[in-house]
Order: structure tokens, then C-alpha cells, then sequence
């Protein structure tokens, strides 16, 4: 986009006042609106110079091999204009790589592509990680439930009965020995056989 030398003299002044805020005459505010309006037309025809060009893009990519000059020379002016090569694309440079200049355009689509792919990856970044919280029920109360049952309400959870506090000993009742508590083993039986012949 080029801007005329009253256009850039327009533009001077708009940045300089939003630098430093200062009160505009009426013809300053006018030639404003009238380099805004220039600009929105360029983007305006900008866009539609970009829509022909990719729609002959196509055009030309689906009557390949024939219309192989005309592609390359389109798919370059494309990839100037800040086009990304789609999948096709690369697909039909492959087709045409015994062309020298084929050859070129598919390494550089392939690179144009990979960093296509990698900035959004980049831009997507998770988002906040909650904590997952226990609910009763769980997954394994929905493998139980038939299919096409409504799910059940989960019950309300009652609190907990309290534990019963360890009572202290009684005193009148002394605490019991480790043979008492383990009686010794006895001694087992020699077999029949050898009672009867001794």
C-alpha cells in the first residue's frame, strides 16, 4: 500500500496528535476521515485482488498437468500475498517435482506449512486446570445403570457416626499375662506305632 505525499502529511499529523492530545481544526478531522476512508477501499480492494487470485489458484491446480506454468507463476504470486499452501498445494507440487521450479516451491510450501502448523500449536494453550472433586456414585454407578435409564439421584451423604473414645482400663480387673494371652503350645504325639512298641 502506498500513500501520496498529502496522505502521509495527513497521517503525520493524526499520529502526532494521538501521541501528544491536542484539539483539531475542522479541516484536519476532514482530511482524516477521508485518508481512513482511502485505506478502508485499499483493504477493501486488497481482499478482492486476493479472492481472484486464489480462486485462478484453484482453477489452474485442478487442471493440472497441463496448466503447470500457469500455476507456479499464480502459486508464487500467492505465497507473496502471505498465502499458506493447503494440503492440495503441496499434493500437486509433488506431482510436478521433475520441474526445477516445481521442485523449489514444494520445499518452500513444505517449510511454509510446518511453520503454519507450529503457530497453532503455540497459540493454543490449555487452560486452567480445576481440581477434581470425588462424587459419590462415581463412574462405576453408570456402568451399573442400564442403557437408556434416567440416572438415579445420588443420596444425601449422612455424617459419619462418631468413633467411641478407647475407655481406660478397669481398675479392679488386672491385665492379663502374655501366657495367658499366648498359651504355650503342646508337645504333639509321637505316632501309635512307636507307642505300642516301647
Amino acid at each position: 500500500m502506498a500513500f501520496s505525499a498529502d496522505e502521509l502529511r495527513v497521517l503525520r499529523r493524526a499520529l502526532a496528535v494521538a501521541l501528544h492530545p491536542a484539539q483539531l481544526a475542522d479541516t484536519d478531522v476532514q482530511d482524516c476521515l477521508r485518508l481512513a476512508g482511502s485505506v478502508d477501499e485499499a483493504v477493501r480492494e486488497a481482499n478482492r485482488l486476493r479472492a481472484f487470485l486464489l480462486a485462478d489458484l484453484v482453477r489452474y491446480r485442478t487442471a493440472l498437468p497441463g496448466s503447470a506454468p500457469g500455476y507456479l507463476e499464480l502459486l508464487q504470486d500467492a505465497l507473496a500475498a502471505g498465502y499458506d499452501p493447503t494440503p492440495d498445494d503441496l499434493a500437486a507440487l509433488r506431482g510436478l517435482r521433475a520441474l526445477p521450479v516445481a521442485a523449489v516451491l514444494l520445499e518452500r510450501c513444505r517449510r511454509l506449512a510446518e511453520h503454519s502448523v507450529r503457530a497453532r500449536l503455540a497459540a493454543v494453550t490449555p487452560g486452567p486446570r480445576t481440581r477434581l472433586l470425588a462424587l459419590p456414585g462415581g463412574r462405576a454407578a453408570d456402568r451399573e445403570a442400564k442403557p437408556g435409564a434416567k440416572p438415579q439421584p445420588s443420596p444425601k451423604s449422612e455424617p459419619a457416626p462418631a468413633r467411641p473414645q478407647p475407655q481406660a482400663p478397669r481398675p479392679d480387673r488386672p491385665i492379663p499375662t502374655p501366657g495367658e494371652v499366648f498359651p504355650p503350645r503342646r508337645k504333639p504325639l509321637p505316632p501309635p506305632a512307636a507307642r505300642a512298641v516301647g
